[in-house]
């Protein structure tokens, strides 16, 4: 996700955004220890995404 789209979220849709990615940060996690992932770098993209949710749902909650 863009920083642009997470800014126009409530702090609600934040926190459902960032436990659906967490879900599925733990479910590529976990597909990677077993076998390769095709694209690896979707590990990285999904731990930035929710450092950006983190980060904003802090800003909104202030």
């Amino acid at each position: 996700m863009k920083k642009a789209d997470i800014k126009n979220l409530s702090a609600g849709d934040i926190q459902n955004k960032l436990a659906e990615v967490r879900a599925d940060f733990q479910k590529l996690k976990l597909a990677h220890k077993i076998s390769p992932v095709e694209n690896p770098i979707q590990i990285r993209d999904l731990r930035k995404t929710i450092a950006r949710l983190e980060t904003e749902l802090t800003l909104k909650q202030q």
